[in-house]
C-alpha cells in the first residue's frame, strides 16, 4: 500500500468533513468510523486526529471562522468551504503543524474546490487568525 502524502489526505479529510456537514444538516444518523472507512482505505492517524479535533472543537472553531469571516459566517458557506475553513482553523489552532504549511494547504485546496472569492476569505481568515494566535 503507497503512503499517501499529507496534501493527498487533507483531501480525503475534506471529502470526510464535507460528508459529516452534510449528514448533520440533513439530521442523517452516521457512524463516523463507516464515514472514515469509506473516504481513507486506510487506517491513518493523521486524518483520524484532524476528522476528530475539528469535530470535538467545532463550535470553538467556528467561533473563530465567523469572528474572522468579514461580514459573513461559516454556515453560510458551501459545505466544502466550511471543511477547508474547519480543517485549516484546526490545523493552525490545535496542531504542531507549521503554520505557513497549515494555511497554505487550505488555500490549495480552496483553490481547487473553492470559488475565487471564498478562497480570498478562507485566505484573509486564516491569516488573520495565524496573526492573533502568534501575537496572543
Amino acid at each position: 500500500m503507497e503512503q499517501l502524502t499529507r496534501t493527498e489526505l487533507r483531501k480525503k479529510i475534506m471529502t470526510i468533513l464535507y460528508q459529516i456537514n452534510v449528514y448533520q444538516k440533513n439530521k442523517v444518523s452516521y457512524q463516523l468510523e463507516d464515514v472514515m472507512k469509506e473516504n481513507c482505505e486506510i487506517e491513518n492517524e493523521f486524518v483520524k486526529e484532524i476528522v476528530y479535533g475539528v469535530l470535538t472543537y467545532q463550535n470553538e472553531i467556528d467561533a473563530l471562522a465567523n469572528k474572522y469571516l468579514k461580514n459573513w459566517t461559516i454556515d453560510r458557506l458551501g459545505n466544502t468551504d466550511q471543511a477547508i475553513l474547519r480543517m485549516g482553523i484546526y490545523e493552525l489552532k490545535y496542531t504542531e503543524t507549521p503554520p505557513v504549511v497549515a494555511i497554505n494547504e487550505a488555500i490549495e485546496l480552496a483553490k481547487d474546490y473553492s470559488d475565487d472569492d471564498v478562497r480570498k476569505m478562507i485566505n484573509a481568515a486564516l491569516d488573520a487568525i495565524y496573526h492573533d494566535i502568534l501575537d496572543a
